[in-house]
């Protein structure tokens, strides 16, 4: 399938989590096997382009493409936390949100010296999130030169953010808006 064909299978859901958000729920394209391969397919391709040697993706919605691409290429994953998820010592850091703070974990021995490591998630916005995993997964050592996306909000900024960071930026699809 093409990101096209795979863009009409992402629901949108009007004011959700508040008035006057468009939310585009993944829930839709990960239930349509067809559509759930060609996406990890489309994102394999990109991280293997990139050259990837393992993926990361963050809690909670990277986890379903990032390990089904790790898993595609016979690569590691690389799990991002969310705080006291992680049964051993993590390198942690704190990011700002739209309003407030919150944190990320890795376990440090998951990332070997020079590693390079591709981020996975489902949707890029503000870029918040990635760019603080990013800068988590250098700080273990890593790599981290590509970020790749199944949703782009291109409105929000997040993967000019992330470019101006030194990342490469792609998503299969964008959606106007926020």
């Amino acid at each position: 399938m093409k990101p096209e064909e795979l863009k009409a299978l992402v629901r949108t859901v009007p004011d959700f989590p508040k008035p006057g958000i468009l939310f585009r729920d993944i829930t839709t394209l990960i239930g349509h096997g067809a559509g759930f391969a060609a996406t990890v397919e489309h994102l394999a391709n990109l991280a293997q382009a990139a050259g990837a040697e393992a993926i990361a993706g963050m809690e909670a919605r990277g986890f379903i493409f990032g390990a089904a691409v790790a898993a595609r290429l016979e690569l590691g994953f690389v799990p991002v936390r969310k705080p006291g998820k992680l049964p051993v010592p993590v390198l942690a850091i704190d990011y700002a949100l739209e309003y407030g703070t919150d944190t990320l974990e890795i376990d440090p021995t998951a990332i070997h010296e020079g590693q390079r490591v591709v981020i996975i998630d489902d949707l890029i916005a503000t870029g918040g999130t990635a760019l603080a995993a990013a800068q988590l997964l250098r700080r273990a050592g890593a790599q981290v030169d590509h970020a790749l996306f199944v949703i782009d909000l291109p409105d929000l900024g997040g993967a000019d953010r992330l470019r101006e960071a030194g990342l490469s930026v792609a998503a299969l699809m964008d959606f106007p808006g926020h």
